[in-house]
Order: structure tokens, then sequence, then C-alpha cells
């Protein structure tokens, strides 16, 4: 084990780009390796780029005929199957789709792949972590399933137990789809409740299929959770079940569209409390899973204030140099943000909440509280199954 991190990147991931009144806008890939350079991050990780999945690595997750379409699509647009998802608002296709879909997918495999191998201990994909593509379709802006991918690669690669904990503000559903019914996965996904949210799934009692009961399991939290609220229900649920399921490698995704800046979302989470987490999760890789640990990117909207500062900060976890909260952005890239996007850049790594303070679970909850409800029902759908206490 070479115990350093590697940094998966290739420049050529920001070509994922569905048009200029798209949402997901490839800026934020750019700006955020500018600002990892800028705090001289990649000195202390290997800058990988590895190759794009090859079809057979595709198919570990994706029907052949979906691939079939991607690729169709990718070479003319205007011939994109909307029955796979592809040519529509969410999803639009574009010339070379499949190809940077490929790639992105390829990053996040050889992040795996490094970790398992013990090339690294830890391994980020920021580009990754497109958590809502299915087996058969595009969803939610996503085409190839590199978090899915990713967890197939390592099973195939002779692991038995992989954890998944995804904290995008939306349901991991194309990841959970993938490992329904395989018991060598424990996807959990905290995000935003499905009533008030895409992709509408991600309900407590969606608990892992006949084969894997208690492999899946959701946190569905009240819009308009803030940090107390979101640590509280991470620290709630996560810590007991990797303590219990003793993963191998653990697998996480960092969307950053929990923010109370997100334009798509309704959660009101801090950049501080998103490093809180980011801070979590490697501390449960090492205490549960021998330190292997894959992290991936995901959504986030709020292009410039936000996604490059929140994966900044998770870089340079990852990396052993964490970014102090108080720390001065660089000018340089304050620079670069304005004469790319026109548009001011934010002047610390903060948003003056840190420390982020949260009640811990085991000190009692409220039955009247929306958010202690959330919690409670989905440690009662999946607790006692796992045997645990709820």
């Amino acid at each position: 084990m070479s115990g350093r991190a590697q940094l998966m990147w290739d420049e050529a991931v920001t070509g994922y780009d569905f048009g200029p009144d798209h949402p997901m806008d490839p800026v934020r890939l750019g700006l955020t390796k500018r600002l990892v350079d800028a705090f001289g991050l990649d000195k202390d990780m290997h800058v990988v780029a590895a190759k794009p999945a090859g079809e057979s690595t595709l198919r570990l997750v994706h029907r052949e005929d979906y691939i079939a379409a991607v690729k169709a699509a990718s070479a003319d647009p205007s011939a994109a199957d909307q029955s796979y998802g592809l040519g529509t608002v969410d999803d639009p296709a574009f010339a070379g789709m499949h190809e940077v879909s490929a790639l992105i997918a390829g990053q996040s495999v050889g992040a795996a792949e490094a970790v398992w191998r013990g090339d690294a201990l830890h391994a980020v994909n920021f580009a990754g972590g497109l958590h809502h593509a299915m087996p058969g379709a595009a969803s939610g802006f996503c085409i190839y399933n590199d978090a899915a991918l990713a967890i197939a690669r390592l099973l195939e690669l002779g692991a038995e137990r992989v954890a998944y904990v995804d904290v995008d503000v939306h349901h991991g559903d194309g990841v959970q789809a993938a490992f329904w019914d395989d018991p060598r996965v424990l996807t959990v996904s905290l995000h935003e409740h499905p009533r008030t949210l895409f992709p509408q799934t991600g309900w407590p009692e969606e608990t892992g299929g006949d084969a894997a009961e208690g492999s899946a399991v959701n946190v569905a939290l009240p819009a308009g959770t803030g940090d107390a609220g979101w640590l509280r229900a991470f620290h709630a649920v996560v810590p007991e079940l990797l303590a219990d399921f003793r993963p191998q490698v653990l697998v996480t995704q960092h969307g950053a569209d929990t923010h109370f800046e997100d334009p798509l979302a309704h959660l009101a989470v801090s950049l501080d409390a998103q490093r809180a987490v980011q801070v979590a999760c490697h501390e449960l890789a090492h205490e549960y899973a021998d330190g292997r640990w894959v992290a991936l990117g995901g959504g986030g909207y709020a292009v410039v204030e936000v996604v490059p500062r929140s994966w900044t900060h998770l870089v340079g976890i990852a990396a052993g140099r964490p970014v102090e909260p108080e720390t001065v952005v660089p000018e340089e890239w304050r620079r670069e943000v304005f004469a790319r996007t026109r548009q001011l850049a934010p002047g610390r790594m903060t948003d003056g909440r840190w420390p982020v303070g949260w009640a811990e679970w085991e000190a009692g909850y409220d039955p009247a509280d929306r958010l202690d409800q959330a919690v409670l029902a989905t440690r009662r759908a999946v607790f006692p199954v796992r045997g645990l206490l709820a």
C-alpha cells in the first residue's frame, strides 16, 4: 500500500456538456481543478488520467442495447432515442456523449482499482458520482453510472463487502437499483424527501430485494433541513451500519447540491457541514474499511460559489492536507473565476459556520420533530433486519 492519495483527472471530462442552458455546467469541474491546483493539493497526490471504461466494463451495470443507444446518439444527436432517456430536457444528446461519459466512468473505475490493489489508500474522482443512470436508461443528468460501475468492478476484483454512502440532495436511485438484490453491497442514501424532489424515490421502506433485505438504506430528509439536522441524521445512521457491515472498501458520493444556495433543491446545508461529513467519511473509512476510500463528486449547481470549494475540501481531506475553513481563497483563482464566468468568487473556504454543532442520536429524540421522525423511520425499517436496535 503506497498510502498516497490519488486524484483522477483528465481535462477532457469537461466535455460532459449538455449545452449552455443546462444547469450542469462543466465549468464547475474546471474551476474545482484550478482551485485544487491553486492550493497545491495536486502536489500531495498522484494525479492520474485513467482510460475510458470499455464496453465490457460498462456492461457490468448497463445493458448492451442501452450502450448501443448512447453510442448512436453520440454519433448523431438528432437520432437520440428518448425511450432510453436520451435527447430529453434532463439528458440532451450531444456529439461525443458516449466517449466523455465513458471517460468519467473510467476515472471512477480506475479509482476503485487503485484502492483495491493498494496503489493508493484514497482516490477521488470529483467528476464522477453520476448516480441516477439506470442499467437501461439515462436519468437526471447522468448517462453512465460511474459509481455503480466502480462498485461492480470492486466485486469483480474479489471484494465481498462494499459500502456506498451517498449524501447528494437527490436519492442515489441508480446505484440502489444496480445492487438491489446483492447483499455484498450496502447502499446508504441521505437525501431530500421524495415528496418534494426528483427522483421521487428513496423512501425509508425501500430496504433491498428479497435476496438482500436490509442492504438498501434511505434517509428521507424534510425540505429545509439545515446543518445540525443533516449531521444528526448522518451520524444517527451511517456509523452504526458501517460498524455492522464492516466494508472492505467505502465508496462515497458528495453531491454539493445540499447547499442552501443550490438552485435545484430545498435543503439548507452549509459548506462547513459538507466538509464535516467529508471528514467523517474519511474517518469511517479508516475505522471500518482499513482506510480504503473512493470519493466521488455528484450534483451541485451553484457552480462558482459552492461546488469548487466543497470538492477542494474533499480533495484536501483525501490528500492528508485538509484546507482549514478560514483559509483565504487564492487571488489567482478568484481572477480566473471572474474571467471565465463574470461572477465574483467567494473569499474564504467557509460559510462562517465552522465548527458545526449537532446533537447525537443517543442523547434522545423528539417524536414531534420532523427530522427525528425521518431518522427514526429509517432506523425502524432497516436496523432490526440487520439485527440492530432501532
